[in-house]
């Protein structure tokens, strides 16, 4: 393990935890819901109002601002060699349709906190300081999720991104115009570099709470791809057709659902934490006295293995063609979107790893949800730490985080950005 140890002018620094949660009460101030939660979709106008937000306070603390082709924004502070990139912070602030108020937000809120520490010390870092807004993380808008990070981290092009499209028709490159933040900075890693990237984030599960920690190291992220799959019958007059003369499109995509959850829940794959969900269902033509002739739907297959996640998605294969040969129905199924498995940088994690024991966090895990950090680890160490939510609750109006672990999360990140800004000067001493 490499261990750092922080100057005495680093190690003075604190956060503010109240000052923390107000910047947490403002993000929230656009797409807020009578819930309690959010609804600020990408590239909508509250997503807008909350970028004009975050520039503005960045500036006060001596940013400078890149937006990019995705409109990515960099808010960057100079350090003492401004020949390096910056060491980022980062993550995002579009929320789910009813989504809740610490997913992604509190992220860039602790990296804001971390900014605002640093400028009101009147610290310069070694290396310049990014606090980073990826856009469109959630992908509900504008799927896949982690989309412009993604652009970014080299996975997807510039115009296959920008032409993704809602639910209306719209395209992001569109909307990104529209409100104004569609940037002339290429969204590459080549052209628009990082020296590293932390990101906090709720854990968005319940081991945080079941173990009564306020925050915990993420080691890396578990493999996920995403389906989509069409089931095809024969539409029938439900009043005329016999049951057993019936190829009834929705009645097979019923049996698949239940046995992809069987596909997790039976054997020793469900020993190994996989995981496989459908979410999405349509069926067609949506008349009450037709049988459904087509169907879709969108499965979801995560594992910490990427060749646990091929395993289960060839036994769903094998199962769904079964149910269609029993039914007399045809089926197709994409795999769209691919997260490998990811293990974040060891100097980074370790860098996270001590930041945390000095705050009493002890837990180590694997985050089962993709995160923006996945694609930036592709191109620059990067690493994680995660914040309890109460019962795991998220993609939720209930999300919560207590104040005081918001505030803990926030300074297991400046401790464990200033380790690596510690560690970079000696490399380039």
């Amino acid at each position: 393990m490499t261990m750092i140890s922080l100057s005495a002018e680093y190690a003075a620094l604190k956060i503010d935890a109240l000052r923390t949660n107000q910047t947490l009460d403002a993000a929230c101030t656009w797409g807020n819901t009578p819930d309690g939660g959010m609804n600020r979709l990408a590239s909508n106008i509250d997503d807008k109002h909350v970028r004009d937000w975050f520039i503005s306070e960045t500036a006060k603390c001596g940013c400078s601002h890149l937006i990019d082709e995705m409109g990515n924004i960099f808010a960057i502070r100079p350090g003492k060699n401004n020949n390096l990139p910056p060491i980022a912070l980062g993550s995002h602030l579009d929320t789910q349709p009813t989504g809740g108020r610490y997913d992604g937000i509190l992220g860039v809120v602790s990296a804001m906190e971390v900014l605002k520490v640093i400028h009101t010390n009147c610290i310069t870092t070694y290396a310049p300081l990014a606090v980073v807004n990826w856009t469109n993380e959630e992908g509900a808008r504008f799927p896949p999720a982690m989309l412009c990070s993604g652009v970014w981290g080299g996975a997807f092009t510039v115009e296959w991104a920008q032409s993704r499209a809602d639910s209306e028709g719209l395209t992001l490159g569109e909307e990104l115009k529209r409100i104004g933040y569609l940037g002339t900075t290429p969204c590459s890693y080549e052209a628009n570099p990082l020296l590293a990237h932390f990101e906090v984030h709720i854990e968005q599960g319940p081991i945080l709470d079941q173990e009564e920690q306020p925050a915990a190291v993420v080691k890396g992220v578990q493999s996920i791809r995403w389906y989509n799959i069409s089931v095809r019958g024969r539409e029938a007059h439900t009043g005329t057709t016999p049951m057993d003369r019936r190829s009834d499109a929705l009645l097979g995509a019923a049996k698949i659902i239940v046995e992809t959850n069987k596909c997790v829940t039976e054997g020793e794959i469900a020993a190994r934490g996989g995981r496989a969900t459908i979410a999405v269902i349509n069926s067609s033509p949506q008349s009450i006295n037709t049988i459904a002739g087509s169907v879709h739907l969108a499965l979801d297959i995560r594992a910490p293995a990427d060749s646990d996640v091929e395993l289960i998605e060839q036994n769903c294969q094998n199962r769904f063609e079964g149910i269609c040969i029993e039914h007399g129905l045809t089926m197709s199924m994409d795999n769209f979107w691919v997260s490998p498995a990811v293990k974040f940088d060891a100097t980074m994690v370790d860098c996270v790893r001590q930041s945390a024991n000095e705050n009493g966090c002890k837990l180590e895990l694997t985050s089962g949800a993709g995160h923006d950090s996945v694609y930036t680890s592709k191109k620059v160490p990067t690493a994680m730490i995660f914040v309890r939510c109460r019962d795991g609750i998220s993609h939720n109006p209930a999300e919560f985080s207590r104040p005081e672990d918001c505030a803990v999360g926030a300074q297991v990140l400046l401790g464990a950005y200033l380790r690596y800004d510690q560690y970079v000067q000696g490399l380039y001493r």
